[in-house]
Formats: structure tokens, sequence, C-alpha cells
């Protein structure tokens, strides 16, 4: 049985918006994971490109994805994440969809090549 997948905001938006990587991430896409940082992530993407919030939203929704709430656990792993004398920076939605997959054991998607270079014990999957 494959790992559970966890999806960062640049590999939902690959999808949403057929980028290139989207590929990657289709065959897992209606079972993974997803955090609601990440979510509102997106959700902020789509409104800068001019989409109605309503409609946004409902269609984040429609997506089917399961939404993980960014829970104590989370908290601590993403803060440890930031943690200074890290070679490479993430934004909180980056460290929360670490933090998940972490606490997951999860396979997490992205289009960021850099977090190959992580070492974190879990597997990275880089979309483009």
């Amino acid at each position: 049985m494959a790992s559970a997948a966890v999806l960062d905001a640049s590999a939902v938006l690959a999808v949403l918006f057929n980028e290139l990587g989207s590929d990657a991430v289709l065959p897992v896409f209606s079972s993974s994971l997803v955090s609601a940082v990440s979510l509102a992530e997106v959700h902020a993407r789509l409104l800068a490109r001019g989409a109605d919030s309503g409609f946004a939203w409902r269609r984040l929704m429609d997506l089917g994805l399961e939404i993980c709430p960014f829970d104590v656990e989370q908290a601590h792993l993403a803060g440890e994440l930031a943690a200074p004398g890290r070679r490479i920076t993430l934004s909180l939605g980056e460290r929360a969809s670490v933090a998940l997959a972490l606490a997951r054991k999860a396979t997490v998607y992205t289009a960021d090549p850099a977090w190959k270079s992580l070492n974190l014990g879990i597997s990275v999957e880089v979309i483009r």
C-alpha cells in the first residue's frame, strides 16, 4: 500500500492551473492530504488572480482533498523547521505542509526542488 501524500500549495496550484508538474500530482490527488494553512495559501493565490472569493472557496472544497487542521504537534514541528541555522528558509505554509507530512509519515509533493536537500526523514516528490 502506498504511503499517504501531502500536497503543498504549489502542488495544488499546479493541478488547478494545469501547470507543469500537475501530471506528477494527479495520480495521488484524490487521496491526498492538505494542511489548512496551505489551503489558505491556495485560496489567497486564487483571489490574487482575480477569482471571486465564494467561487474560489467552493472550488477548493469540491477538490475532495482531506483538509487537516494545523494542530499542536504540527505547530511544534513547524516551529523547529524555522530554527536558526537551516540552509533553506521555508514559509509558514511550507513548514505546515512538511509538519503534516512528518506527523503522518507521508510523502510531501512540492514544486520547490530545494526541499530535496532538507533531509527530513520523509520522502519528498518534486513535481517539476
